[in-house]
């Protein structure tokens, strides 16, 4: 998890793209936070993403967030609905979690510190948690290989290492984590390489490394994420900002 606030700019206003979690929004600061998706519809205050076809605006003025980026292996028991109905897009937290939304809200602005509110939040998340597991220990096991080799891996294969059918692997997976096997690949893919082209790396060896076929192939993928060409992406704060919220992957960052 890691915290947000504008207080230094007074507002904010940025495109989000794709990312291989499901994404919590926890806002608590004067507010709302507004998020616009490519559809046209609106969402404001506490928010849960399922995984995005598509960049989303996100803005505000007086913004202040607990956001957590949530495994689609304990999403159905945290949130009470599995990934794949979350359709794609921003939903209202409040319809999930009901006065659990609110709660956390309120205690949010009540706490004095990031170490407290970041405490609040994962006392919460480790509660729901516990309720029952989210998913096949197969389908668990197969979305920390697509992570572990950074998308670079065969479906087939998977199927083969965990004993099922490339069908059967297909539908569990896409029914409990929300997305294809092939399309969960392609989208921690794409997560790696837009990442190391916002840290100024070169295109062709980012497409080398990270198992695309060409640098067309990798232009072709970021564009599809992202609406925006490689060269435009190096430049976007919603990557460049990750190496300072999310460094080391731990709780506890704040931007």
């Amino acid at each position: 998890m890691a915290g947000f606030h504008s207080r230094s700019t007074g507002s904010v206003d940025v495109r989000v793209v794709p990312h291989p979690a499901i994404t919590l929004v926890l806002e608590f600061g004067n507010g709302p936070l507004v998020v616009d998706a490519a559809t046209g519809r609106q969402q404001r205050g506490n928010l849960v993403a399922g995984f995005l076809h598509s960049a989303v605006r996100v803005r505000g003025e007086n913004v202040e967030c607990v956001q957590v980026r949530l495994s689609p292996v304990v999403a159905r028991a945290v949130l009470d609905v599995s990934p794949s109905e979350l359709d794609h897009t921003v939903v209202a937290l409040d319809d999930l979690w009901g006065q659990d939304a609110a709660r956390i809200r309120q205690q949010l602005g009540d706490a004095t510190s990031w170490q407290h509110r970041f405490a609040l939040v994962e006392a919460l998340l480790a509660r729901r948690a516990e309720r029952e597991p989210s998913v096949d220990p197969e389908v668990a096991w197969v979305w920390e290989r697509v992570m572990v080799s950074r998308g670079r891996v065969r479906v087939e294969d998977l199927a083969a290492e965990v004993g099922w059918s490339r069908k059967r692997l297909w539908s569990r997976f896409r029914s409990q984590v929300g997305l294809p096997p092939k399309r969960a690949a392609m989208l921690v893919r794409f997560d790696h390489a837009a990442h190391r082209l916002a840290a100024g790396e070169d295109a062709a060896r980012v497409a080398a490394d990270s198992g695309y076929v060409d640098q067309s192939h990798l232009h072709r993928d970021v564009l599809a994420f992202t609406a925006v060409t490689p060269a435009t992406v190096v430049s976007q704060p919603w990557l460049a900002v990750d190496g300072i919220a999310w460094a080391g992957h731990g709780a506890g960052g704040t931007v």
